[in-house]
């Protein structure tokens, strides 16, 4: 049994299905949609991809194929894990199933702070297609928008709708764009960059109030009343774990469901997996909330093959992160220089400025890449990249190099590729890496 059909439930359901051919697979969501990449959400928006639909995973006779028993528009009400006999509600009315195993992907829902003023009408959060589309709605006979919160979601969300012509405000609690993510000397990179694109970026304040009649017309914002015509909460997600909860299973330092390597909560033969489980950071050891797609989907196949019947273990994670808005691609890795600090770690931090292409190519951009690595062992620890192409690749080279516990010695030798439309001939990450090792042989 599996509640959920998001990024995490559907890997959950086909691990298990390889694993064991003859199962029951039960699948309970309370959306009306299958499985879909949330993660697409803005880029539908901006009309990047053709429609909201085009995000959706699976046509529905793939569930019928693979032996899936699906509910959608299915809310579970109630969990037995001592009977083990969950209890949910449909169209069709109550009813009750049993399982051996259950798995909960039960993923996060949108924070949304009690702000004065937020029943009004014209305030909209991004988590579902449903939402997507309301926002799309707004977008074709509006001219202004605000957007509170500077994380990744929310400048994806500025970006389209400046492409989509508006004049875009953003509001951010924190002192820089993109926190968790990127260093203060990155953040200014991307707020130099969303500025030039005409967007008003406020930052160290927050949304104090919603004005206006039934529906919004300004934001209050220390003080001053910014016009704009609809607003999109994107401020971060909160892990749904109250079924969890009810049932007994233990939640974390983080707030989200424990689990051990296998995704076994602390109640017998319940596992859970993605947003609303707490992981351990490969780097520092220390539990960590992960709530990417890519997680989920990985977690997934471990709690869907071991529910089955089957062995297998998750490893940890690196919140390895990329996405592009404004033109400007960004990716990031591991630790970034303040979450080092915070784990009692002072890396050697190295950075180098340098080309995407060979530097006579008429299609070459910029690449900053900063890198991170232990004082004592020189192994690297972290990496952040922002530049015009390329980006995702290298950020995946970071995360194997810090997963595989790679040292500045071994990255400053890398037999990387080279072709003057491609990469140029000296690779910016070998070039990081050995100016790591000078400082490593200074120290």
């Amino acid at each position: 049994m599996i509640i959920g059909c998001g990024a995490a439930s559907i890997s959950a359901a086909i691990a298990a299905r390889k694993t064991d051919p003859d199962a029951e697979i039960t699948m309970i969501s309370r959306d009306h949609y299958t499985a879909y990449a949330r993660c697409g959400l803005p880029f539908a928006l901006a009309k990047e991809v053709p429609s909201f639909e085009a995000l959706v995973d699976f046509p529905m006779d793939f569930y019928e194929q693979m032996g899936f028993n699906l509910k959608p528009e299915s809310t579970v009400t109630d969990v037995d894990a001592k009977q083990k006999r969950i209890e949910f509600e449909s169209k069709k009315g109550k009813e009750t199933l049993t399982y051996d195993a259950l798995i909960m992907a039960t993923g996060a829902d949108p924070i949304f702070p009690p702000i004065k003023g937020s029943e009004k009408k014209g305030i909209f959060k991004l988590r579902t297609i449903d939402d997507g589309k309301a926002i799309d709605q707004a977008v074709s006979k509006s001219k202004k928008a605000l957007v509170v919160g500077a994380g990744l979601i929310g400048l994806e969300v500025a970006d389209a709708l400046v492409r989509r012509g508006l004049k875009v405000t953003v509001v951010e609690l924190l002192p820089q764009a993109v926190r968790p993510l990127l260093d203060e000397d990155f953040a200014e990179m991307v707020h130099k960059r969303v500025t030039e694109r005409g967007v008003r970026l406020i930052l160290n304040h927050a949304a104090d109030e919603f004005l206006g009649g039934d529906k919004v017309e300004a934001v209050l914002v220390g003080g001053e009343k910014i016009p704009t015509d609809f607003v999109v909460m994107t401020i971060g997600v909160r892990s749904n774990t109250a079924l969890a909860q009810k049932i007994g299973a233990e939640l974390g330092v983080t707030k989200c469901i424990r689990v051990n390597s296998r995704m076994e909560t602390t109640v017998k033969d319940v596992y859970a997996c993605g947003d609303c489980v707490e992981s351990r950071h490969l780097v520092t050891g220390l539990p960590s909330v992960s709530q990417l797609g890519t997680t989920a989907n990985r977690q997934g196949k471990v709690a869907g093959v071991n529910a089955a019947g089957g062995y297998s273990v998750f490893p940890g994670v690196l919140s390895t992160s990329v996405t592009k808005f404004f033109d400007m691609e960004i990716g990031y890795s591991g630790l970034t220089e303040w979450q080092a600090k915070l784990a009692g770690i002072e890396p050697i931090v190295s950075s180098v400025s340098w080309k995407t292409r060979a530097h006579y190519h008429p299609e070459v951009k910029d690449m900053e890449v900063k890198m991170l690595f232990d004082p004592d062992l020189g192994v690297v620890i972290g990496g952040q990249i922002i530049a015009g192409e390329s980006v995702a690749m290298r950020i995946n080279l970071l995360s194997v190099a810090i997963s595989n516990r790679m040292t500045a010695f071994e990255l400053a030798k890398i037999d990387a590729g080279y072709a003057p439309p491609l990469n140029d001939a000296v690779e910016p990450i070998a070039m990081a890496a050995e100016s790591a090792v000078k400082s490593l042989k200074a120290t």
